[in-house]
C-alpha cells in the first residue's frame, strides 16, 4: 500500500522556520538564512518560498 504525499506548500508553517524550495518537487524548512547558502551550493536553483521574519511570501 502506498503512502499518500504531504503537501507542505498548503500546510500553515507554525514553527516560524523558512521554507525553501530546492528542486520542483522538494521543500525544507531551515532555521536561519545561513542554513540557506548551504543548500544553495548544492541546488542552485533554490528558492526561498517564505520568511516568517519578513512576512509570509518573500
Amino acid at each position: 500500500m502506498r503512502r499518500s504525499r504531504v503537501n507542505l506548500a498548503d500546510k500553515p508553517d507554525e514553527t516560524g522556520r523558512i521554507r525553501v524550495r530546492l528542486d520542483h518537487r522538494t521543500i525544507v524548512l531551515i532555521k536561519s538564512m545561513d542554513k540557506f547558502a548551504y543548500w544553495k551550493e548544492r541546488y542552485p536553483k533554490a528558492e526561498v518560498l517564505d520568511d516568517p521574519a519578513k512576512g509570509r511570501k518573500p
